[in-house]
């Protein structure tokens, strides 16, 4: 039998890791504050990373730290304290993609794996093992790889190896994040954590003779996005992913919100608990809530990437997020016997709303807003402050940690 693959979940920040560690993540990926890919999130100090390791081992949860740029010279000096020091953290992991921080890590911090990044291009079997036989214990593979490959891959390398693959959210136009776009045209360095996200541009035509007339190239009202790659969205093939011999599935998106990792973080872990119940049965779905569950999130229009071959998973499109739902609030604490909890507001919502509530263990559910008071003890008819504090008297409990949101009208 298959063993179950680990769900590895994002964090930019300590709201997010919380979350990803509430709703069923079995190790969540984050950044410190050097040599991480992606300099927008607000990423971890030492100090905040260590709380981070105490919590996830506690947990019997893990940490992997991103060490993923690409350095300079000027970047190498310090890199040896900060190899030690989250060492010292307890990280459980580094993800690499320099091989001379490859071997810096083992020289400096022999007691934390080392797991080949992305950004590696590791997309064959020879390359896999080349990585295990200089001591890595895991390759996250490019994102160009096929299903098929994979499991080739797994045929041929060490058993005690792992695959990690990317199976949700935003895919990038290069290969494996190696662009150059963002440096060319911003000065911003992709491969250095920086980049500008100039495929999510909108472009224009104009011939060489007629300076200053351009001709849109027309996809819809709003602009032609000649770079832009859907979101990449697995959830419906756990049972693929799976007998292709998967160890890790990661969910795309330190950047991205609290609610973007609890949402993610929940779907998959419960498509992957629910195959593994159902192992062995040929006609076997995954539940629809779960896929609808991931309608509820920002994003692009999904696509399968690359893993079946036949589509690209490139295709550029209009550009514009589907938003469905907005988050409306956080219930920091469950509700009481008069059906009142405490909320801190995220979004603006009314007395009286319908609001859908994902709670960390269990399957999402519809309430309805009664009352607010606020911290004054005033009754208030909407929710207008971010992050305001609030008693809400609902007609159903709110359990402690849940995501509280509000479809878009």
């Amino acid at each position: 039998m298959k063993s179950k693959p680990e769900i590895l979940s994002p964090a930019g920040d300590t709201e997010s890791f919380d979350t990803a560690l509430s709703f069923g993540a079995d190790a969540v990926y984050l950044a410190g504050r050097s040599y991480g890919m992606r300099t927008a999130s607000k990423n971890f100090s030492l100090e905040e990373l260590s709380v981070a390791c105490k919590k996830a081992h506690k947990l019997n949860k893990k940490v992997y730290l991103t060490c993923n740029t690409l350095p300079r010279n000027a970047d190498i000096p310090d890199m040896p304290d900060f190899l030690a020091a989250a060492a010292e953290c307890g990280t459980d992991a580094f993800i690499i993609a320099d091989l001379g921080v490859f071997k810096m890590a083992e020289r400096y911090a022999p007691s934390v794996e080392r797991h080949i990044s992305t950004q590696g291009g590791v997309i064959n079997y020879e390359s896999a093992c080349a990585w295990y036989e200089l001591g890595a214990k895991r390759v996250v593979l490019a994102r160009e790889t096929r299903l098929d490959e994979i499991a080739e891959m797994r045929s041929k390398i060490p058993a005690d190896m792992d695959i990690e693959c990317f199976v949700h959210g935003a895919m990038c136009v290069s290969f494996s994040g190696r662009c150059l776009i963002s440096s060319f045209m911003t000065g911003r360095d992709a491969n250095r954590g920086d980049c500008a996200q100039p495929c999510r541009w909108k472009y224009h035509l104009f011939e060489e003779n007629r300076e200053g007339q351009f001709f849109p190239v027309e996809q819809d009202g709003s602009g032609t996005y000649l770079y832009n790659s859907r979101d990449l969205c697995m959830i419906e093939h756990i049972p693929e992913l799976v007998q292709a011999g998967v160890s890790s599935l990661k969910i795309e998106g330190r950047a991205k919100s609290y609610y973007y990792t609890a949402v993610t973080t929940n779907a998959y872990r419960k498509a992957v608990d629910e195959y593994f119940e159902h192992i062995g049965e040929p006609d076997y779905r995954v539940s629809p809530w779960i896929v609808e569950e991931l309608e509820k999130i920002s994003h692009r229009a999904y696509s399968t990437g690359f893993y079946f071959g036949s589509e690209p998973g490139q295709e550029t499109m209009d550009g514009g997020y589907i938003r469905r739902y907005n988050a409306a609030a956080v219930c920091v604490e469950g509700s009481n016997d008069d059906m009142v909890s405490v909320v801190t507001q995220r979004n603006k919502f009314l007395v009286g709303d319908t609001l859908d509530v994902l709670p960390p263990d269990g399957y999402s559910f519809e309430v309805e807003c009664l009352s607010l008071v606020n911290g004054d003890g005033e009754q208030v008819p909407s929710a207008p402050h971010p992050m305001e504090r609030l008693y809400m008297k609902t007609d159903k409990p709110i359990p402690k940690g849940s995501v509280i949101r509000k479809i878009n009208q």
